[in-house]
């Protein structure tokens, strides 16, 4: 007599500790990308074997430090550790034509970017940086406007006040998302001052995440760039 027939998938794992979702990637293009903190390193580790097992693309696990990094990739080799993005990734997208820039408004700002820009490489969109071009010398951002306004989406991120955000949502006509950045002083609020600020924008259409989201921004991109490939179709 054989066996019970198996169920219907049910698009995720139980392991128990997690339901790795596996039918993400039919879905939205990415795997389940996995948050690092607060997760043990053997939970990291077993989440990512299962993602690897069960999807074809990318596997990312974000806001993961050196130590730990070296664990995982010892249990699956073949990823790559960026540490200034603080980024695992198995398995990066090759570019699909998709031009993103990132906008940083002060070198403060570096290690949001350096997540944004290593998230969307991983997924497969074409990364240019523009740093250091805040409104404090906004000759800086207007040298290079041009070249920014030829990309099909735009990264801004920055701290203090927010304003570069408003300043090229205004110059150019391709998406632009924001990411407020917890850098500044006192009245700054740890990234509170630049969101309410991004949020209160008069450039219309401008789409704001959360503070110091690098990954948000970068996942956000990605939905567009999924949009436009739709809409292209095979070829």
């Amino acid at each position: 007599m054989s066996g019970a027939a198996a169920g219907p998938d049910p698009g995720y794992t139980d392991l128990g500790f997690a339901r790795v979702d596996t039918a993400r990637e039919a879905r939205q293009g990415v795997a389940e990308c996995v948050y690092a903190p607060g997760k043990r390193t053997g939970h990291i580790t077993a989440i990512v074997a299962e993602l690897l097992d069960r999807s074809d693309g990318p596997v990312l696990v974000t806001r993961v430090e050196a130590e730990p990094a070296r664990t995982v990739l010892a249990a699956h080799p073949g990823g790559s550790h960026d540490p200034a993005a603080r980024l695992l990734a198995w398995r990066p997208a090759p570019p699909d034509g998709f031009r993103l820039a990132i906008l940083t408004a002060g070198t403060a700002d570096e290690p949001v970017a350096a997540e944004a820009a290593a998230v969307a490489r991983a997924v497969g969109l074409e990364v240019t940086l523009f740093r250091d071009v805040g409104v404090a010398g906004l000759h800086r951002l207007l040298d290079c406007a041009e070249e920014v306004a030829a990309h099909d989406a735009v990264v801004v991120v920055a701290g203090m006040e927010g304003a570069l955000a408003s300043v090229v949502g205004g110059l150019v006509a391709c998406p632009v998302v924001a990411v407020p950045v917890s850098t500044g002083y006192g009245a700054g609020l740890d990234g509170v001052t630049a969101l309410l600020a991004m949020l209160s924008s008069c450039a219309a259409g401008l789409t704001v995440v959360n503070i110091d989201s690098g990954f948000g921004a970068a996942m956000a991109a990605h939905r567009l760039a999924m949009a436009v490939r739709s809409r292209r179709g095979p070829g």
